[in-house]
């Protein structure tokens, strides 16, 4: 059973964009991730904010957030997608 799994993996690995309807465009997983940091960026300066009691350090705070967890959700994404299990 595993070793079919296995077997059936390496072969939709082979597969493109085009005939391989399960995986996702790296475009679409940009677009994931950018509307996904919005909300979580938003988050953070609420959050930092109350925290600190300062205005611009929590834009400060929730910029630098912005564009580091954006890239790790993007990779993160990108290497769940190349895993089958559960697919």
């Amino acid at each position: 059973m595993i070793a079919d799994q296995l077997v059936l993996n390496k072969r939709n690995a082979k597969s493109s964009y085009a005939t391989d309807r399960r995986t996702e465009k790296p475009k679409r997983s940009i677009a994931k991730s950018i509307s996904w940091r919005v909300i979580g960026t938003l988050d953070t300066i609420l959050i930092s904010w109350i925290v600190t009691g300062t205005l611009s350090v929590a834009f400060s705070i929730g910029i630098v957030e912005l564009f580091t967890k954006m890239a790790l959700y993007f990779f993160h994404e990108r290497l769940w997608n190349n895993i089958g299990w559960g697919k």
